[in-house]
């Protein structure tokens, strides 16, 4: 049985005792440097270590829900001893850093995986399947914001919010964008950005996405336009609705929009269940390799807000 350990135990890093606690391995540790999250620990009835480096004799894998400035050395340190390693997304800032992570993980044949949960998100999956059914892609819109207060420090919303809706074309399109082009603004904060509109070219079509930290409803959203129909989808409620609808210059065909099925699910569950499969089955596959590309993207779209021009993606 798979021994992990949690590193770091702020909201999300809580969610993941509560899950390694329900699957089949055994949750052997949490690390944090508040010494208040001791009592966690305890409820759990498993050691807590306020240095993470402490925890890497007792456990095979570790996941690292600890702030995104710190996602590289501790992820770092940890293959070098050997363990198996989730960090949360997104992997580090630095997308050299990923890479030298990447490499790291194979040269010691580890797992290192990113905590890109949309990735086992049945809404996401479902819209993956159907936009090869819409005809040509015309163009996407996606939203990804809520408001957080206090102010993160440790990253913008580019990197907060926006790695997951890169990351979701990504998995969806399984293509990259050849351009990219991004304005941001600091409202919350003096230092990083809070609300960003992000626009990647792909060639034959757009995708236009907003993020925030400050808006009032919590949305998860995306279109996808097609030549053929369109398809909505609600990530957090998980429901996605086709609309047969083709339009053109000199007609509009209108048919019943159809809500497909969608298997509701907890995909942090999944996604940690998969982790711990995939170390038991010693299928060694990095997911990490691909995030590098995701990381790239968010680093480019500050680059393009900061200078004002497109860029570029090679």
């Amino acid at each position: 049985m798979v021994k992990v350990g949690v590193i770091g135990a702020g909201k999300w890093g809580m969610n993941h005792l509560r899950i390694f606690s329900e699957l089949d391995c055994e949750l052997a540790g949490l690390a944090d440097i508040n010494l208040k999250t001791k009592e966690l620990a305890k409820q759990y009835n498993i050691e807590y270590f306020q240095d993470y480096k402490d925890l890497l004799d007792n456990v095979d894998a570790v996941t690292i829900v600890a702030p995104t400035n710190l996602h590289y050395k501790i992820a770092k340190d940890c293959l070098l001893k050997g363990k198996h390693v989730m960090v949360e997304k997104p992997i580090t800032l630095d997308p050299e850093e990923a890479k030298e992570l990447i490499d790291i993980a194979k040269k010691k044949d580890l797992i290192l995986a990113v905590g890109y949960l949309f990735r086992f998100n049945n809404a996401v999956k479902v819209l993956k399947e159907q936009i090869k059914k819409i005809g040509d892609i015309n163009y996407i819109t996606a939203a990804y914001t809520h408001s957080t207060k206090p102010a993160r420090k440790d990253c913008g919303v580019i990197f907060n919010f926006g790695v997951h809706l890169i990351d979701i074309l990504n998995f969806i399109l399984e293509k990259k964008p050849k351009k990219i082009f991004c304005k941001k603004h600091s409202y919350l904060s003096k230092d990083i950005e809070d609300a960003a509109i992000i626009i990647l070219d792909y060639g034959d079509f757009i995708a236009e996405l907003e993020v925030s930290w400050f808006h009032p409803l919590k949305r998860r959203e995306m279109w996808v336009i097609g030549s053929k129909e369109k398809i909505f989808a609600d990530l957090f409620e998980q429901i996605v609705i086709k609309y047969p609808i083709e339009v053109s210059y000199d007609k509009v065909m209108h048919k019943k929009e159809v809500n497909l099925e969608v298997r509701k699910n907890e995909p942090l569950k999944d996604e940690l269940k998969n982790f711990i499969e995939t170390i038991s089955d010693k299928n060694v596959n990095n997911s990490a390799s691909e995030e590098y590309e995701t990381t790239q993207i968010c680093k480019l779209c500050l680059k393009s807000a900061n200078s004002g021009e497109e860029i570029r993606y090679e």
